[in-house]
């Protein structure tokens, strides 16, 4: 019997993650996060004698009690809930369960951490010194070729905020010598447009050409390819660089990741004055609840635009009359 149990929550299992697939698109790392997820719950309906299909409110709440007391924290609670919410949602809508036992669950209350930020001056102190490495005297030639391709990453995800995944994976194409904006292919495999500054043309035209006299261009499909090995440059391995770039540039690596280069493209562009509508089209975020987490920057702007506009932001310089 229970094998029998285990076989069905399996494939309404396997039937919600081939609609994740099929219809909204879903990676390969989403659709394994969900599978693990869900795997985990069905493991504690079964030893509780329960199943997918017959599981109440109460059992969805045990589960979640128990990934609490398993040390689990609040967000990745949240996150296992919104994989049961949708996988009963699913079953709803297809007819396989009458109801939906995880409607009236609210999910643990939890603070949204500040994304981390570097400052305008240490992204400037930055990229100087992947430029500065470009230049150093007698740099053989693949190590020139390694410092602008290090250049390039940098000066591209500081104009443009991609995911690191989409920075990587540019294929050849996208540096298309006139071209003013990029086409991305971000999550759900939903394209996106855009724009260059000139410092990224720049560092793309002068990377590129380097990568012509070395012949390997016509070799690859990808912007950045891999020098060791066929297909393009890791995450792991750009990640690497930038931090050995960050302890150069005498920041701490801790600090500096492509991820971090992301925010502060968001950041940067909030506090000078940019739409959270904008900044949620340029970073590719579907809901504009994601692009939030950016609040903070338009609170600290918008104070400082009643203190230095404000006729009373700096308080009268006399008494009242």
């Amino acid at each position: 019997m229970a094998r029998s149990a285990k076989n069905s929550d399996q494939v309404l299992i396997e039937l919600f993650l081939d609609m994740i697939a099929a219809e909204r698109g879903g990676a390969k790392n989403t659709l394994a996060a969900y599978s693990s997820d869900l795997a985990d719950f069905t493991a504690e309906l079964g030893a509780a004698g329960r199943t997918v299909a017959d599981a109440s409110t109460d059992d969805l709440r045990a589960h979640l009690s128990s990934l609490s007391k398993r040390g689990f924290a609040a967000s990745s609670v949240a996150r296992r809930l919104s994989a049961i919410r949708q996988l009963y949602r699913f079953l709803y809508a297809e007819g396989r369960r009458g109801d939906d036992p995880s409607a009236v669950i609210e999910g643990p209350k939890r603070g949204r951490a500040l994304p981390k930020v570097l400052s305008i001056a240490e992204v400037d102190r930055l990229l100087a010194t992947a430029r500065a490495d470009i230049e150093k005297p007698e740099q053989p030639r693949l190590g020139r070729l390694r410092a602008a391709r290090l250049a390039c990453l940098l000066e591209v995800l500081y104009a443009t905020g991609l995911r690191v995944s989409e920075l990587v994976t540019l294929p050849a194409f996208a540096a298309e010598r006139h071209a003013r904006m990029l086409i991305v292919r971000g999550k759900g495999n939903k394209e996106r447009m855009v724009p260059l500054n000139e410092a990224a043309k720049v560092a793309m035209r002068d990377y590129l050409a380097l990568l012509a006299e070395s012949g390997r261009h016509q070799k690859t499909k990808w912007l950045f390819p891999s020098f060791g090995e066929d297909g393009h440059l890791t995450r792991q391995h750009f990640a690497r660089e930038l931090k050995a770039l960050a302890a150069a540039a005498g920041l701490r690596p801790a600090q500096v990741s492509p991820h971090v280069l992301r925010h502060a493209f968001a950041s940067h562009l909030l506090h000078n004055g940019a739409d959270l509508r904008v900044v949620q089209t340029l970073l590719g975020h579907a809901d504009i609840s994601t692009t939030q987490i950016y609040t903070h920057v338009l609170e600290e702007r918008l104070k400082s635009l009643v203190r230095d506009l404000h006729p009373l932001g700096q308080g009268e310089q006399g008494g009242p009359t």
